[in-house]
């Protein structure tokens, strides 16, 4: 980590708590099954292929050799053609993904130095792309950044740590240590993915939501984002509490705002409103399904009253369904329409009707510009890809019949790298009119 980074990273979390702090009895060592011969998985020659190509997953149903039953979170290695050494990565018998990969090519020793230098890596891909101004952001990106299946996002001294996969449990213990020997932080909070959450309860007493380090009183922990504030609720929010992989996308919206009228579809707690807002536009409208989100959404205006530009923003909220309310009211219209939506495909089978979904989504949204509009169209659905993605809301513009010219088009933040095909999820496009 560079010199300013541990300092800033230091400055925040000043006054973190000593060891003795972390729930001792929720957190676990690792399954130590020195008296068994190490676990060794054959897989066909297709995934042989995948694997050696760099891919991190192995499926359960490319495994056709194991020589005894493995535990969860177990290291498990993956062998070639010739007996030879292929990876090694945590074992989890109870998903279709059987292991997921850490360390490709030749063999290593994974000790607790070899986590060490693995986390310090991941924070050094970070050096240099924040300053004071922004103090939440992604330390570790998961299988982008050599830990599969894990999420550590920072949120000013709190740091929230997201498993998607049960082989992490184990390991809870020698990895919160980790994190907080290099990093200092008040607070650590455990998120758990919603299919590993009753083996989470029933066999380590781990709940989602659960301070591992620290105590409760900051639930909805405060960061900086390009010197706008913000709140983020990282014991009940969606993913950590925040979408930090917005960031870049709302810098720019903030560039264009500039007296317009803003509307901000699936606005969920105003990120872009805030942008735009202190961007100097004239008003912001809000829409959410939620009354929790735009509840968020309105303290986090009032978090930037200080800002002019945002005190003088006309800032409004509607719960509803935004797909329907962008079907209908067609005598609304915006300078600055922003389509952020859920993600439409969240399995391959229903990759077909997202695209067609985003398109009619996009027509809608086009309904309510004004001439010399601008829309913002963004993706968060990992089987939708950008070809396609971009292809449907190119194909509405032009159904639209309407001119328009293509701004730019833009991918991952920084700080979520994605080096395998099923990591990039994110693409938004901008269309002017």
């Amino acid at each position: 980590m560079g010199k300013e980074k541990r300092e800033l990273v230091k400055k925040s979390a000043r006054g973190a708590p000593n060891s003795d702090s972390a729930r001792s009895r929720n957190v676990h060592a690792p399954n130590r099954s020195s008296a068994l011969p190490r676990l060794r998985l054959r897989v066909t020659a297709a995934a042989e292929s995948i694997i050696r190509a760099g891919h991190p997953w192995l499926f359960g149903d490319s495994v056709h050799e194991q020589n005894r039953d493995g535990e969860s979170g177990e290291l498990a290695v993956i062998y070639g053609r010739q007996n030879r050494f292929l990876a090694i990565g945590l074992f989890d018998p109870d998903s279709p993904i059987r292991l997921r990969v850490l360390h490709f090519g030749k063999p290593t020793t994974i000790d607790t130095a070899w986590w060490r230098r693995r986390l310090r890596a991941a924070i050094a891909r970070r050096d240099g792309l924040f300053d004071e101004q922004t103090t939440g952001y992604r330390w570790i990106n998961g299988e982008s950044d050599g830990w599969p299946g894990l999420v550590l996002d920072r949120y000013d001294s709190t740091l929230v740590l997201k498993l998607y996969t049960a082989a992490w449990l184990p390991r809870l213990e020698e990895i919160v240590e980790l994190i907080r020997a290099e990093l200092n932080p008040e607070r650590i909070v455990l998120r758990l993915s919603r299919n590993i959450q009753t083996t989470a309860h029933t066999k380590f007493s781990l709940s989602d939501g659960e301070f591992l380090i620290g105590d409760r009183r900051d639930a909805c922990s405060m960061f900086l984002q390009t010197g706008l504030r913000f709140e983020a609720d990282v014991v009940r929010g969606q993913k950590t509490g925040f979408f930090f992989d917005q960031r870049e996308n709302r810098r720019l919206v903030e560039t264009l705002a500039r007296g317009r009228d803003v509307l901000n579809a699936f606005s969920f707690s105003g990120g872009f409103s805030v942008h735009a807002a202190r961007g100097g536009a004239k008003s912001v409208t809000d829409l959410d399904i939620s009354a929790h989100a735009l509840e968020s959404a309105k303290r986090n205006f009032a978090l930037n009253k200080e800002h002019t530009e945002v005190a003088c923003c006309r800032h409004a909220m509607i719960q509803t369904d935004a797909f329907e309310w962008l079907a209908g009211n067609r005598d609304r219209t915006f300078d600055l329409v922003i389509l952020d939506p859920p993600s439409m495909a969240k399995r391959e089978i229903e990759r077909a009707g997202a695209i067609q979904a985003y398109g009619r989504l996009v027509q809608s949204g086009i309904a309510h510009l004004r001439p010399g509009g601008v829309l913002v169209s963004a993706s968060c659905s990992a089987h939708v890809s950008a070809e396609a993605f971009f292809g449907a809301v190119r194909l509405a513009a032009k159904t639209s019949r309407r001119k328009f010219t293509e701004l730019q088009t833009t991918g991952h933040a920084p700080d979520h790298p994605a080096t395998f095909p099923e990591a990039n999820y994110l693409k938004c496009i901008y269309l002017g009119f």
